[in-house]
């Protein structure tokens, strides 16, 4: 039987394809992924450019692509970045029980509003995440900045 950070290694895995996915597209390399009980639920990746969406970001979307769901409170999201205020907004408001965040050095997010919120983060700061992002931004400042809103 996987352990927990095994399980969280295989789904980080998830959201970075879906956020490599996002930078084949011309958008923002950030992904996601809802998993409850070991299985995808929803997955999904920033398109705000794809698709001219200014809220479409990769939490967003994976919760979209997840569909109603009667509750978040046995899921998990897994993203290749700390979540922004949106998003955080979002997973607390429909109970999401954890987030597994990559990275959070080139965005710290608001993982101490979910901790107050109840919501276990944990956040792996994986290197291939920190580094695809960092590379982002240095080429794409402007598209960075409108995505954090500055």
């Amino acid at each position: 039987m996987p352990t927990q950070a095994e399980l969280d290694r295989k789904f980080l895995d998830a959201a970075y394809e879906e956020a490599q996915q996002g930078l084949r597209e011309g958008g923002i390399p950030i992904g996601s992924v809802l998993v409850r009980n070991g299985e995808i639920i929803g997955r999904g990746h920033n398109r705000r450019v794809q698709k001219g969406d200014p809220i479409l970001h990769g939490e967003m979307d994976a919760i979209q692509n997840a569909g109603r769901q009667r509750t978040y409170k046995d899921v998990t999201c897994y993203t290749t970045l700390s979540p922004c205020m949106m998003c955080t907004g979002t997973i607390i408001q429909f109970g999401v029980a954890r987030v597994v965040v990559a990275e959070s050095k080139n965005f710290k997010g608001f993982q101490d509003v979910m901790t107050l919120a109840g919501v276990d983060v944990v956040d792996y700061h994986e290197p291939r995440c920190e580094h695809m992002m960092a590379d982002f931004i240095e080429k794409h400042p402007e598209l960075w900045n409108e995505d954090i809103g500055e």
